[in-house]
């Protein structure tokens, strides 16, 4: 059964979980026509392979250590740290040493992000 999404106007809580962060999954939080936050919740030293999104997406680290691996090189995110990557970049991400979460946004046409996307 999926959970559902929140809708337009509710307050959602993106804070870090801390100690619960290892029991806790991924889930996307919000869907519009136009718009996906996702919850993404990567245990340590796990890696999402390679892939990308049709438009811009920022990939905001909440808690832990991220590593985004791009084709010219890689950043590594630390709590608050965000990136914004460009339409149909490919890329992957790492939680490094710790278990770590980020919020990713995509901007959706009519409803999808296109191939490739988490």
């Amino acid at each position: 059964m999926a959970l559902p999404h929140a809708q337009l106007l509710d307050v959602i809580g993106v804070r870090p979980l801390g100690d619960k962060l290892i029991d806790s999954f991924s889930t996307s939080l919000i869907k519009t026509d136009r718009l996906q936050l996702l919850h993404l919740v990567l245990p340590a030293r796990h890696d999402v392979p390679e892939h990308h999104v049709e438009q811009e997406c920022s990939i905001h680290c909440l808690e832990g250590d991220v590593e985004v691996a791009m084709p010219g090189g890689s950043r590594r995110l630390a709590p608050g740290d965000l990136i914004v990557l460009p339409a149909r970049q490919k890329y992957s991400l790492r939680a490094r040493e710790l278990d770590s979460a980020v919020l990713m946004t995509l901007l959706l046409h009519h409803g999808d992000a296109g191939p490739g996307a988490p």
